[in-house]
């Protein structure tokens, strides 16, 4: 039941925000009384703290899925992107926005998790995309790691817009890439964002 109750809030969560949904209103659409939610959960944060571990450990085996079938490191990063866009759709305001401003001591649990499981996956990016001759071998990762998920993530905690901070997440991989890309890679930059719009 603990399973299926954090499964049914990350929906709605996802959907409708975190500040606009209630632990009636789980409830309600799960069928059972309030008091069996907290059985589980004595207060929503409770909830919101397990529903983000879950939302986390989803989106990291989508990305290790992604990186196992071994594209290109420019397209792996466009299928990351794809997978972002699709998981999030359904919510009109951005979850990291609501997140920040509603439940700001969650939202720095989630973030400081989430800028070290980043900053390994943009830095074996580089370093492929370095291998593969499509990002310069004089990139400095490091640097240039910081330089991404801070746009990333400024953009995901400043911005409400759910649909707004999508497209700004595509011309900021779009400027990530550009910078780091060779002339070959610029070439396969080309080729992805023409995909991504099709």
């Amino acid at each position: 039941m603990k399973e299926k109750i954090i499964a049914k809030a990350t929906d709605l969560f996802l959907k409708l925000g975190f500040k606009s949904v209630t632990m009636d209103d789980i409830a309600g659409e799960m069928c059972i009384s309030k008091k069996t939610i907290y059985k589980y959960f004595c207060n929503k944060e409770l909830l919101i703290e397990e529903s983000t571990s879950m939302v986390h450990k989803e989106v990291h085996q989508i990305i290790d899925s992604i990186v196992a079938k071994n594209h290109n490191a420019i397209e792996e990063n466009f299928e990351i992107r794809k997978m972002f866009k699709e998981m999030f759709k359904a919510g009109d305001t951005s979850p990291v926005y609501q997140l920040k401003k509603h439940y700001p001591e969650i939202y720095d649990t989630v973030m400081s998790r989430e800028i070290s499981e980043c900053n390994i996956i943009f830095k074996q990016n580089i370093e492929k995309g370095i291998q593969q001759g499509l990002y310069r071998k004089d990139t400095p990762i490091d640097t240039y790691v910081n330089f991404y998920y801070t746009l990333i993530f400024s953009i995901n905690g400043n911005i409400s817009s759910e649909k707004e901070a999508n497209e700004l997440e595509l011309q900021a991989l779009e400027y990530h890439t550009r910078a780091l890309a060779t002339a070959e890679g610029i070439i396969e930059l080309e080729n992805q964002l023409h995909n991504y719009h099709l």
